[in-house]
């Protein structure tokens, strides 16, 4: 059965290639990192309430170790596939290295709906995913986290199956835990936090002022959310459209973050909030706004629509939202892409300040994670952004050459490639 939307995987793998070329990089490195490290496949029998019992399928891509422990969220989703998990690792390993993490990158999943399970039988699916992976993954090997339709409780189910296995406490295995139980401080909303760090240096660099500015978020989950609260905090402006799954929402006099959300958990969708005109995700992504934040799934800018879009920065909160022919039309345009992998970076960064509190057992105020936060995500977009005017080449392929160039030294310094 053929698909409209690319491969995610042979995005990724697309996406460096290009890199390779601009930089000229070593073949055999670049061999080594166009394919996952390792992968783990695992099927998960799972006792259901009603008695029966059902098979579900599992993944744990661990992409590249060179930098440090492999790190990265695990997925529940009904189209979740081993292409997407490998695409997704690939990116964390770009990201990682790009905000100059000492991690490598991993992602997982599992083929479910989580929308139609109970809550036992979310509890025995988390636990039955360690049990199966357990061997592979822990603090100084490779550390999960939440990602699609996954939380801070099933965190904590699979931290305390894992420390089940060890015979004690491992809080350090997992990230995007409760506080109560070895969480950080400020990681709620660190993907959104950190995307708007970088929001706020693009307005400098093209002279937007973001107090004036139009916004449109198409995804309103915990990113999409928090960018659009963060956005009345930070900078002020009109959040003119949001969307989810089922739709979207346009208000030229601008929405109520807050008053949305409300809207959401009471009818489980943005569509029909009040006194809002009815806009499909596609339009919304063509709006004519200052700010575009796609928030939800991989491959929705693509070349068809990409010379549609009218937003003079894209700031993506998404994981591979836009295909590599979209990104040549956008910088064609002169539209200001803010890639994925720095963008979104802020999530995996706190994740990381989480590990280092963890493995001290001291815990920093939200005041501290937003200061440490501030400053890794800054620098990180300045040294993309002198990268891309260096070259003369767009920011994504510019935030490759920052990362990639940093895992190819480590692989020769380690000596796992020779020149």
């Amino acid at each position: 059965m053929s698909s409209e939307k690319p491969n995610p995987f042979e995005v990724a793998q697309k996406q460096l290639e290009d890199c390779a070329k601009i930089i000229n990089l070593n073949a055999n490195v670049y061999r080594i990192l166009r394919v996952p490290m390792r992968e783990i496949h695992v099927s998960l029998p799972l006792r259901m309430d009603d008695g029966s019992i059902q098979v579900f399928k599992g993944f744990r891509v661990q992409y590249n170790d060179t930098l440090g422990p492999t790190k990265g969220g695990i997925r529940f989703h009904p189209d979740e596939t081993i292409d997407t998990v490998r695409a997704l690792a690939a990116w964390m390993t770009w990201k990682c290295s790009l905000v100059d993490l000492p991690l490598g990158g991993a992602k997982g999943g599992v083929i479910c709906n989580p929308k139609e399970m109970s809550l036992g039988e979310l509890e025995r699916l988390s636990r039955a995913y360690i049990d199966a992976i357990w061997q592979f993954i822990g603090p100084d090997k490779d550390i999960p986290a939440p990602d699609v339709y996954t939380d801070a409780q099933i965190m904590v189910w699979m931290m305390d199956e894992y420390s089940k296995f060890l015979g004690k406490n491992q809080f350090g295995v997992i990230t995007g835990k409760p506080p109560i139980l070895g969480g950080s401080a400020g990681r709620d909303d660190a993907t959104a936090r950190g995307g708007m760090y970088t929001i706020r240096e693009a307005a400098k660099e093209f002279a937007t002022d973001l107090k004036k500015a139009t916004y449109a978020i198409q995804g309103y989950g915990n990113a999409g959310y928090n960018a659009a609260r963060l956005i009345k905090t930070f900078f002020g402006g009109k959040i003119i459209a949001v969307s989810d799954s089922k739709g979207g929402i346009l208000s030229k006099e601008g929405l109520d973050p807050k008053k949305v959300l409300e809207h959401k958990n009471k009818t489980r969708s943005v569509i029909n909030f009040p006194n809002t005109e009815m806009i499909s995700n596609e339009d919304l992504l063509e709006l004519e706004v200052d700010v575009l934040l796609p928030s939800a799934l991989e491959n929705v800018i693509t070349e068809k629509n990409a010379k549609n879009i009218k937003a003079k920065i894209v700031a993506e909160l998404a994981n591979g939202p836009t295909t590599p022919e979209a990104d040549d039309v956008l910088y064609k345009n002169g539209i200001h892409v803010i890639p994925d992998f720095l963008c979104n970076a802020g999530g995996v960064t706190v994740s990381y300040f989480e590990m280092v509190q963890n493995l001290y057992m001291y815990y920093w105020d939200e005041k501290e994670v937003h200061e440490r936060l501030n400053k890794k995500m800054t620098t990180a977009y300045h040294s993309v952004l002198d990268t891309s005017k260096e070259y003369n080449i767009n920011m994504r392929q510019a935030a490759y050459v920052v990362a990639v160039r940093r895992v190819a030294e480590a692989m020769k310094l380690r000596g796992r490639v020779h020149s």
